[in-house]
C-alpha cells in the first residue's frame, strides 16, 4: 500500500463521483421491492446518467467554475465509463455557459468502476437465485477482499489506482488535478492516500455511501496530501442529493 505522501507532489487532488446513473435509480427501486430484474441491460460501462444525474452534473460544473481561480482544476482525468464521461460533459457545458472552461480531459481505464464479472448489473435477488453460493463466499472473505468470478476485489481497485497515483505524482508537480470516477475509486483513494486500514475503511463505508456528484479533496500541506473534504454535496440542491 502507498504511504500518505505517495502523491504529495500534487498541489491538490479532487475526485468526484459521477451523477446518478440509470442503474443507480433502477437498482434502488429493485432492491426496495426485492425484484429480480432491475430493467437495466447491456455492459455496465455503457450505462448512462439519469435525468437527475444530468442535473447533478450541471450543478457540479457550476461549483467548479465558482471556485477561486487559484483552486480550479488544472488537469482532468476521467473514467472511460459513459456515466462518468456524461458527468464531465455536462459539467463542462455548464462551465462554458458561464463564460469559463474546464481543461480538456484525459481518459484513463484505471479510473473505471469496480468490475463485477458474472455479477455485473445483477440485483441482490438475482444473485441469490443464480449464484446461491456467492453470498456465503462474500460474507466469509469480507466485502473488501471479495472478488466475483471474472471481476475485481477492492484490493484490485487499489492496486490499479496505486499506479495512477504514482504517475500523477511524477507528471503533475504542483498542479491541481481533478478525477471524475466512481464510488469504489473514491474509497480506495482514501485508503491509499491516507493509509487507512481496512477497519477504518469499514467505518468510512458504514457512515454512508459515496454520494452521486459528491466532491472529495486532498490538499498538500507539509509535503503530504491532507483530506479537506469528503463526500461533499452542499453544491447540490436539496432535491439533487441522495
Amino acid at each position: 500500500m502507498l504511504s500518505s505522501n505517495a502523491a504529495a507532489a500534487l498541489a491538490e487532488l479532487t475526485v468526484v463521483r459521477h451523477g446518478q446513473s440509470a442503474a443507480n435509480a433502477a437498482f434502488a427501486a429493485a432492491e426496495a421491492t426485492g425484484a429480480l430484474d432491475s430493467g437495466i441491460s447491456g455492459p455496465d460501462q455503457d450505462v448512462p446518467l439519469s435525468e437527475l444525474g444530468h442535473h447533478q452534473a450541471a450543478q457540479l460544473g457550476a461549483y467548479l467554475v465558482e471556485l477561486p481561480a487559484g483552486h480550479r482544476p488544472e488537469v482532468i482525468l476521467c473514467s472511460p465509463y459513459l456515466r462518468a464521461r456524461q458527468t464531465l460533459q455536462a459539467a463542462s457545458a455548464t462551465a462554458t455557459g458561464r463564460g469559463a472552461s474546464l481543461p480538456l480531459p484525459r481518459f484513463d481505464h484505471r479510473l473505471r468502476d469496480r468490475v463485477m464479472g458474472e455479477l455485473e448489473l445483477l440485483t441482490a435477488a438475482a444473485i441469490e437465485a443464480r449464484f446461491p453460493g456467492e453470498a456465503h463466499r462474500r460474507s466469509s472473505v469480507g466485502e473488501f477482499h471479495y472478488r466475483p468470478s471474472g471481476g475485481e476485489s477492492f484490493d484490485d481497485v487499489a492496486t490499479r489506482l496505486g499506479t495512477l497515483l504514482a504517475e500523477l505524482n511524477q507528471h503533475y508537480l504542483g498542479r491541481r488535478v481533478l478525477l471524475v470516477a466512481h464510488d469504489a475509486v473514491v474509497l480506495m483513494l482514501r485508503r491509499l492516500i491516507e493509509g487507512l486500514s481496512w477497519q477504518q475503511m469499514a467505518d468510512v463505508v458504514g457512515a454512508g455511501p459515496v454520494a452521486n456528484a459528491s466532491v472529495t479533496r486532498w490538499r498538500q500541506a507539509n509535503g503530504q496530501l491532507r483530506l479537506i473534504d469528503y463526500n461533499r454535496t452542499d453544491h447540490l440542491g436539496t432535491k439533487s442529493r441522495g
